[in-house]
């Protein structure tokens, strides 16, 4: 199976501390590296986590919020010192593009790599970028300005082949493709083999969902339903439930409840505020409402499964 990974580079919130930077992961998937917010501190945080740099072509941008942003023009800047020639593409809300060029002419002048602006709709679930092997749709999340998840969804495999058949039926190597792709084989004195006794069914598509800032949706669930992974936002614990509502925030609970009515198989919570030392009364809390959470901290590496 191919690796499907989430490194967290950033699980605080907006006011900095010593122990988290804001809010930024990367996504790794089939070979493919995609960057998911892009706070201060970002491109160090790749370095430490040896990511490959070069490989990162997509960065999907959730809001506008200076705690997931800020850290950006740096990152090009610094894709334009490494003589990088590959486009880089950004996904963001539409009105992000003028003050972006405008930044990136000021600051990030005489690139040798073009970087492509796709603007994206926050209020629909949509795709916003699909390729052979998976596909990335946006999930609407209601936040303070406009806001938006992103879900990660592996396209169906084809089937293994069974070699253990294939032996001792005498099967070509050059008929697997076919094979895969749902043909019999008609062996030379006309047997036909059926192509269910050749294969085994192929692995289950893997799925990340990344929710971020948003205050607690009772519908989401919807549309990250079946989740192997969800990371939801959890600034707050219940007892601050009055500063989530008030800035349009979560609590650990309400992500839980998320995660418990999508039939998630695990939780990953981040986004803590800056009033937690630790955040052990954020992890007691999802707990008791869902059975598997872990707690976001950087340098984390998850395995989707």
């Amino acid at each position: 199976m191919e690796p499907f990974k989430v490194y967290v580079l950033g699980c605080g919130s907006a006011q900095p501390t010593t122990r988290h930077h804001a809010s930024a992961q990367v996504v790794e998937l089939r070979g493919k590296v995609f960057l998911v917010d892009c706070s201060e501190g970002t491109q160090v945080e790749i370095r430490r986590v040896r990511c490959r740099f070069s490989k990162l072509s997509h960065i999907f941008l959730s809001h506008l919020h200076g705690d997931h942003c800020l850290g950006l023009v740096g990152l090009v800047s610094s894709f334009g010192l490494s003589g990088r020639s590959a486009p880089l593409h950004i996904h963001a809300h539409s009105s992000f593009e003028p003050l972006l060029r405008q930044m990136l002419d000021f600051f990030c002048a005489n690139l040798s790599f073009p970087v492509v602006f796709h603007p994206v709709d926050t209020t629909i679930s949509e795709v916003v970028y699909e390729d052979h092997s998976l596909t990335v749709t946006t999930i609407p999340l209601e936040h303070r300005v406009p806001c938006c998840g992103y879900l990660f969804r592996e396209k169906p495999t084809l089937p293994h082949i069974r070699r253990d058949m294939l032996e001792f039926h005498h099967i070509p190597i050059s008929q697997i493709d076919a094979i895969k792709n749902g043909s019999d084989y008609v062996s030379p004195s006309g047997e036909v083999i059926p192509f269910e006794q050749l294969v085994t069914p192929g692995d289950p598509p893997r799925s990340y969902a990344y929710c971020s800032d948003t205050r607690y949706i009772p519908t989401l669930h919807q549309l990250v339903r079946g989740v192997n992974l969800l990371y939801h936002e959890s600034t707050y614990d219940s007892s601050y439930q009055h500063l989530a509502t008030a800035y349009w925030h979560s609590t650990a609970a309400e992500a839980a409840r998320v995660a418990l009515d999508a039939g998630a198989k695990h939780l990953l919570l981040g986004h803590y505020s800056s009033r937690y030392d630790d955040v052990e009364s954020l992890h007691s809390e999802a707990l008791a409402i869902f059975p598997h959470v872990t707690m976001a901290n950087e340098g984390l590496v998850v395995d989707v499964v």
